[in-house]
């Protein structure tokens, strides 16, 4: 079954113009949580190869705007309301990159290494930097959406999520492979606190997040 409902999103991105599965992934969790809205500006962090950069610019529209970042170029052709640098994320200013944004988006995972435990530890690790990223970048009231294996170090990632947005939610998309452990941990309504600070979440509805959570 994994292996056909590759073929069938494979399939389907060459058929609309991705240049990878992947954009069914984003998609789902933008129609299961209402995420990308007309006259956004978004922030797409590990860009490369494109879906979620061509999707997130088809949602919003000529009057939104994506700035796409990446430490290797992109290949694919850049719709106009869309920004893109090779760069590393961690070392751009907000104002720099055109912040604060409405939505930030990572779908960033390591070379993986053929050790499960070292992998889920590198893209934690890559999580962690996403998180931090957002939570100097997103607007107050703005949300994330970032990738993360499941390991170990799962729950910490998401308690460092928990730290800067009043909501979260653990979505693993259709299109995920089904012998894959990547999850996806999506923050909604950015809370208006500095670094380093932190406020209790608010208890999650169980539809918001036990509902959606593999290990539940």
């Amino acid at each position: 079954m994994g292996r056909r409902q590759q073929d069938r999103f494979g399939k389907r991105a060459r058929r609309e113009g991705f240049p990878a599965r992947s954009v069914y992934k984003l998609e789902e969790i933008d129609r299961r949580v209402q995420l990308l809205k007309p006259g956004m500006n978004v922030l797409d962090l590990g860009a490369a190869p494109g879906s979620w950069t061509l999707y997130a610019s088809q949602k919003v529209g000529k009057k939104g705007r994506i700035m796409a970042l990446d430490l290797h170029e992109l290949h694919s052709e850049i719709p106009p309301n869309v920004e893109f640098r090779v760069c590393d994320a961690r070392e751009q200013s907000v104002e720099s990159l055109g912040g604060p944004f409405d939505v930030v988006l990572s779908d960033m995972a390591p070379k993986t290494m053929g050790t499960r435990s070292a992998d889920q530890y590198r893209s934690y690790e890559l999580f962690l930097t996403a998180v931090e990223i957002a939570a100097r970048t997103a607007k107050i009231g703005g949300s994330f959406v970032g990738k993360i294996f499941q390991g170990a170090e799962f729950e910490a990632g998401r308690e460092a999520l928990r730290k800067h947005f009043a909501k979260v939610r653990v979505l693993k998309p259709e299109a995920v492979r089904e012998e894959s452990y990547e999850l996806f941990l999506v923050g909604i309504g950015r809370r208006e606190v500095s670094l380093g600070e932190s406020k209790p979440a608010e208890p999650a509805e169980p539809s918001d997040e036990a509902a959606d959570d593999p290990s539940s």
